[in-house]
């Protein structure tokens, strides 16, 4: 399911609240909205909504590091084929097909993450191709110890980049239990119908009650589109890598 259609749930669930609680209001007895009664639901909802508040921030928090380890993940792949490239090219000329194999990897695994096509889905995890300069790399026969010291560089500096590609495939889901939404989401709907349940009937009221339901449906929205980094909304752009690509090879 999508960010923006589960917080259009969210939304209907939150701001269904608010208005189930005002339905709600014309159907109770008057003793239920005595002083004491609303005291006691003013308290309940207080500690709710200070609990609500913490979790979402945690949440929040969450998304927000896992989105930054995989933009920084994204840097230190393109810092590291600029460095592996400029390491090939110390070699001498015969690494040449290495670097263009080199080359033709990121490209395609730029075009497998970030499509150009909108209707293809990204796709995730290192291709099959990968080991193929990785391959070459091991085949190289140096001729000096500058050479053995630069395929010991480059062999070194593949590994880690194949190392990082896995981690932005292994870590690409889920940064928290999904359980802990609905969590949030069940008492966000509790508050939201105790404000419905004590707040008159006019424009005013439910315009106000409309904007806080938004409100807090744009928290997690984008609790969800941190959690997908290379999809959505708020994804992690493409140009590191493609400016890479303008660097390789010279």
């Amino acid at each position: 399911m999508s960010a923006i259609v589960t917080s259009l749930i969210v939304f209907a669930c939150v701001f269904g609240g608010a208005l189930f609680g005002m339905l709600l209001r014309a159907v109770l007895p008057v003793h239920h909205f005595d002083d004491d009664t609303k005291d006691v639901i003013k308290l309940g909802m207080g500690l709710v909504a200070t609990m609500t508040a913490l979790i979402l921030g945690l949440l929040i928090a969450s998304a927000k590091g896992s989105y930054d380890t995989q933009k920084s993940e994204v840097a230190e792949l393109s810092a590291k084929v600029i460095f592996l490239d400029m390491t090939l090219a110390r070699y001498g000329p015969e690494t040449k097909e290495i670097r263009n194999l080199v080359r033709a990897s990121m490209e395609r695994e730029i075009d497998r993450v970030w499509p150009k096509d909108r209707a293809r889905a990204p796709q995730f995890g290192p291709g099959g191709s990968a080991a193929s300069p990785y391959e070459k790399v091991l085949g190289l026969s140096p001729k000096d110890d500058a050479q053995r010291s630069i395929k010991a560089l480059a062999f070194s500096l593949m590994t880690d980049i194949r190392q990082t590609r896995w981690l932005m495939f292994v870590q690409r889901g889920s940064s928290f239990p999904m359980l802990f939404l609905v969590v949030v989401v069940s008492w966000l709907t509790m508050i939201f119908i105790s404000f419905g349940l004590f707040a008159p009937r006019n424009a005013t009221v439910i315009a106000t009650l409309l904007f806080c339901a938004l409100s807090v449906t744009a928290a997690i929205l984008m609790v969800l589109e941190l959690n997908t980094p290379f999809e959505g909304l708020i994804q992690i752009s493409p140009a590191q890598l493609r400016d890479t690509l303008s660097l390789l090879g010279q």
